[in-house]
C-alpha cells in the first residue's frame, strides 16, 4: 500500500479498489485489512494525512515512507511482479456465469437421460439444441 501512495495519494477506498483492479479481480483486501494498516503506517511515520473529506481521509507519502520503500525495493518489485502475474491469470479465468450455463446443461442432460430412453424425434430435437448452442459459441 506504501507503494501505491507513493504513486498516487489517496484515501482507503481508493486503495482497495486499485489493488483489486491491478489483481484483475481476483482479489480484493477488505476495509478491515487496509485501514489498520493505513493507520499503522501512518504511527511508523510513513504516510501522513494529506486532506480529510468528512471521514475519507487521503494519506500521502512522507520522507521516511520514500526512505522505506527504498530500502524494502526489491521486495516491493517482487511483491508487484507477483501481483501482475495473478493479474494475468485473472484474465483466463472462465466467467462464472459461463461454468454455471456449462454445469447446468450437463445436468439437464444426464438427468433426462436417466428417466429413460429418447425417442427418435427427441434425441433429433436434444442434437439440434445442442449443434445450435455450438454455433452460437462458435461464432466471433
Amino acid at each position: 500500500m506504501l507503494r501505491l501512495i507513493a504513486e498516487k495519494p489517496s484515501h482507503g477506498y481508493e486503495l482497495i479498489k486499485e489493488i483489486e483492479d491491478r489483481l484483475g479481480g481476483a482479489y480484493s483486501p477488505s476495509p478491515g485489512t487496509v485501514y489498520p494498516t493505513l493507520t499503522l503506517l501512518e504511527e511508523l511515520g510513513f504516510v501522513t494525512v494529506a486532506a480529510s473529506d468528512g471521514s475519507k481521509k487521503a494519506y500521502s507519502i512522507t520522507d521516511a515512507g520514500r526512505a522505506e520503500l527504498e530500502k524494502n525495493r526489491a521486495t516491493v518489485e517482487a511483491i508487484f511482479s507477483k501481483i501482475d502475474e495473478v493479474a494475468k491469470r485473472a484474465g483466463n479465468v472462465t466467467p462464472p456465469q459461463l461454468v454455471r450455463a456449462i454445469e447446468n446443461l450437463k445436468l439437464a442432460l444426464r438427468l433426462r437421460l436417466e428417466r429413460g430412453k429418447l425417442s427418435d424425434q427427441q434425441v433429433a430435437d436434444v442434437a439440434a439444441a445442442l449443434d445450435a448452442a455450438a454455433s452460437t459459441v462458435e461464432r466471433d
